[in-house]
């Protein structure tokens, strides 16, 4: 029951993983590999999540009409360029090809007492992701610590048109947390929209996600938790779904990450 039990896990997790390749050396060659390693005998992953510069090369090996979304990262993973520079680079990557924008909001400003300039980030892009791209919306919890300002960090961006709001950037000390998913899975709660939710940076093996899908489940019912509102960003997570997919132990060298 319990390998049963994994399984299933491990097919839901695949269905909504981004799954990420924003490491400082990435070049085209792991762009391919990342694109073929999105599409698996079990099923495809529901995005990659990439820098702006090779959204255009992803967009040619998976076609016009490939079911594997395209996410890309702005103001990342600083938070501290301007608006102007933000949203010349998301119209860019829209451009390029990009289904998904991943906007780092101006976390330090936030944490000096500055709403203000989370709003106008927001909004800005917000703009320039014309229907259907989605915006998902980071946060940085592990920067924010506080569990209010993480509430309100996810309010304001869920208020200025977020799609999707998500933990991190991958690019902290601290970065997804079950605290901070269980503040941001209950804000969405609270604000009654239609938001979805993503934990990035962390999520390593189907037993931790089933541990945030589990949270989803209990606090917005056992069917919530679709490509639509949940994605896992993650790089590594794809070898441990495959492993327990095959039957092979977790981390067998045979695993794709």
């Amino acid at each position: 029951m319990i390998e049963t039990s994994s399984r299933l896990v491990a097919a839901k997790a695949l269905s909504l993983l981004d799954l990420t390749d924003l490491t400082d050396n990435c070049d085209a060659a792991a762009i391919e590999r990342l694109c073929q390693q999105a599409q698996t005998p079990f099923g495809h992953a529901a995005a990659i999540c990439i820098w702006p510069r090779f959204v255009r090369q992803a967009r040619g090996l998976l076609g016009q009409n490939s079911a594997i979304r395209i996410a890309t990262v702005v103001n990342f993973p600083s938070g501290e360029l301007p608006v102007e520079e933000v949203v010349a680079e998301t119209k860019t990557a829209i451009d390029d090809g990009a289904d998904e924008i991943d906007l780092v909001i101006p976390y330090r400003k936030l944490i000096a007492g500055d709403e203000r300039a989370v709003r106008e980030m927001v909004s800005a892009v917000r703009a320039a992701c014309t229907p259907p791209v989605l915006l998902k919306v980071i946060l940085e919890t592990g920067e924010l610590k506080d569990r209010d300002l993480i509430r309100s960090a996810s309010h304001l961006a869920i208020s200025t048109g977020a799609d999707f709001i998500k933990t991190s950037t991958g690019k902290v000390k601290v970065n997804a947390t079950l605290e901070a998913a269980d503040i941001m899975l209950n804000a969405i709660r609270e604000s009654g929209r239609n938001v979805g939710f993503k934990p990035a940076g962390g999520v390593r093996t189907v037993a931790d996600a089933a541990l945030y899908l589990n949270l989803a489940a209990t606090i917005h019912g056992p069917d919530w938790a679709i490509p639509s509102t949940f994605r896992f960003g993650a790089s590594g997570l794809l070898g441990d779904i495959l492993a327990t997919l095959e039957g092979r132990p977790a981390g067998s060298p045979n695993a794709a990450y």
